[in-house]
C-alpha cells in the first residue's frame, strides 16, 4: 500500500499541491507557450505606448486609422483584443451570425433588443409528438436533426408537424414571463 505523500489522489484531496508540473500544481510554475507569451507581453507594452505610436499600431492592425475622438483608453483595449483575436481566435460563427442580426435590427431603428433563450452548442432538445420522439442537437452553426443540418428551429418543426410552428415554441425554449413581485409576498 502507499503513504498518502505518495499517492497523488491523497494528495488532491487534502489540498496540497502536486509534485508534477502542469497536473495540478501552480499554474504559474508551468512553461508559458512562447507565442502567447509573445502576445501577453505585447497587450502589456501597449500602456507604456504614446498615443503616436498606439495610432501607428492602429493602422498595422486594421489597414486605417483610428476614428476620430476615440480615447486613449479605448484604444488599448480594442487593439489588445485584435491581438488576442490573432492568437486565440476570433468570436464563432454563431456569435458572429448574431452580431450582424442585432447590428441590421439597430439599423432598422430597434431602441432595444431581447436576447431571448440562447441556446448552447452540444444541447439537445427533445420534444415528444403524435407518439414519436424527436431529438435535435444544437450546433455552432445551426440545428441537427436525423443527421441534417438546418438554420432554424422552426424549418425542423414544420417539418415534423406538416404545418408552420414557431420552433423555439415547439421545443418549448421561449422565455417564460417573470413572476410578479406580489407572488412572493
Amino acid at each position: 500500500m502507499k503513504s498518502p505523500t505518495a499517492d497523488a489522489s491523497a494528495r488532491q484531496h487534502s489540498g496540497e499541491p502536486s509534485p508534477v508540473l502542469g497536473q495540478g500544481g501552480d499554474r504559474h510554475s508551468r512553461a508559458r507557450n512562447p507565442g502567447i507569451a509573445k502576445v501577453e507581453d505585447e497587450i502589456a507594452g501597449l500602456i507604456d505606448q504614446s498615443t503616436h505610436e498606439l495610432r501607428l499600431a492602429w493602422r498595422k492592425l486594421h489597414r486605417t486609422g483610428p476614428p476620430l475622438g476615440l480615447s486613449r483608453d479605448l484604444m488599448i483595449r480594442v487593439l489588445a483584443n485584435k491581438l488576442q483575436e490573432h492568437t486565440h481566435g476570433g468570436p464563432s460563427l454563431a456569435v458572429r451570425r448574431r452580431l450582424q442580426t442585432l447590428a441590421g435590427d439597430l439599423e432598422k431603428g430597434a431602441l432595444s433588443f431581447d436576447p431571448g433563450v440562447v441556446l448552447r452548442t452540444g444541447t439537445t432538445l427533445v420534444r415528444q409528438w403524435r407518439g414519436h420522439t424527436h431529438a435535435v442537437l444544437v450546433r455552432e452553426d445551426g440545428f441537427e436533426y436525423e443527421g441534417r443540418l438546418h438554420r432554424s428551429l422552426t424549418v425542423i418543426a414544420e417539418r415534423i408537424t406538416g404545418a408552420h410552428w414557431s420552433g423555439p415554441r415547439f421545443f418549448g425554449v421561449t422565455r417564460r414571463a417573470p413572476a410578479s413581485a406580489e407572488a412572493g409576498q
